[in-house]
């Protein structure tokens, strides 16, 4: 397990060992302040740690204003270019800001920016892409790979250590799984600045879930990472949930239930693809640390989901519910899911 400092963002704490935040960004357009504000709702009720906002000009901080007044969730804002957009914002409350500090100005803005930052308790993440490496960088290692991600992300982060700003974390996103796997690899290697996860431009909803399962997944497999986002290009409420999904198959969300579920064969005799959706659906609404279980027959449902605190085995037009291995009811098909839940609310 990588061992990275502590960063607190607004009233979360990332990194040395806190829980991995799931983050997602607004995509409605910035002028749009009551639209933004809704879809920010709608995030943080689907699970939504952080939320990222675009702010293009100096008239978009309101969004700011905005988002601090309606959600209780941190707001990062996602700057470019004019530093001082990041000193408004800074201004404004916000709780964490994403800028390159290559790419702001000469070393008197980079300043402002850390100094107005480090007064009011506001960490800078760097983000380094594939699209915004340096001309040096570019023509040392003649595409964007791993390293130069890694030495791009450096070179930034030593812009704010040259004023003594250290509150910092760090993304490297790549659409290429392999390189973004090995540049995170290489970087959490060089500093101990919490990493903030993700395949960028992974594409649409079954693909980018594909990839980002892949690419965060290992990461975090590996320890590494200590907040994530799953870049789809669909509804940024489907990247909460993915991420979550991400977070459950390895046992790194708490207090959220687990379902396994079996593929069906040929024994199977009950509708066991629509019960597993309809399970999966209402445990949204669950908040325990609990595996669940949808089985397709008896031969694979008590005995090989024996692990799980509660689940169905199918039947014939029935089943059974059972609870560690052992059957406590059966019931027709059409019972089997209000009585699942029924016994999951006295778990």
């Amino acid at each position: 397990m990588r061992q990275s400092k502590r960063v607190k963002i607004g009233n979360l704490t990332i990194g040395g060992g806190a829980p991995i935040a799931v983050q997602s960004m607004l995509n409605i357009p910035a002028d749009d302040v009551a639209g933004n504000v809704e879809q920010a709702k709608r995030l943080e009720a689907a699970g939504c740690e952080i939320i990222r906002t675009a702010v293009p000009k100096l008239e978009n901080v309101e969004l700011i204003t905005a988002l601090k007044e309606t959600i209780s969730m941190p707001v990062v804002a996602d700057i470019h270019f004019d530093y001082r957009i990041a000193l408004a914002c800074a201004e404004a409350g916000v709780d964490k800001i994403r800028i390159n500090p290559g790419n702001i100005g000469d070393d008197a803005r980079v300043r402002e920016v850390a100094e107005a930052c480090k007064e009011k308790g506001i960490p800078i993440r760097i983000g380094v892409n594939s699209g915004s490496l340096e001309k040096s960088i570019l023509e040392k290692y003649g595409a964007p790979c791993a390293e130069a991600l890694a030495q791009s992300a450096l070179y930034h982060a030593s812009l704010l250590e040259k004023f003594d700003f250290s509150d910092i974390v760090i993304s490297l996103k790549s659409s290429n799984v392999h390189t973004m796997i090995e540049a995170y690899r290489l970087l959490s290697s060089q500093c101990d600045y919490p990493l903030h996860l993700g395949v960028t431009e992974a594409g649409t909803k079954q693909m980018g879930i594909v990839k980002s399962a892949i690419g965060i997944g290992a990461l975090l497999h590996e320890g590494i990472g200590d907040t994530i986002r799953v870049s789809l290009t669909a509804d940024p409420v489907e990247e909460i949930d993915a991420a979550n999904q991400i977070l459950k198959a390895l046992d790194l969300k708490q207090n959220e239930p687990y379902l396994i579920s079996c593929p069906t064969c040929g024994r199977t005799k009950i509708d066991l693809i629509a019960l597993a959706g309809e399970v999966e659906k209402r445990l949204k609404a669950v908040h325990k640390p609990i595996k669940v279980a949808v089985m397709g027959c008896i031969v694979n449902g008590p005995g090989e989901a024996r692990e799980a605190d509660i689940g169905i085995a199918g039947g014939d037009g029935e089943g059974l519910i059972f609870k560690k291995g052992k059957t406590i009811m059966k019931l027709p098909e059409d019972r089997l899911v209000d009585a699942l839940f029924q016994e999951i609310e006295s778990l």
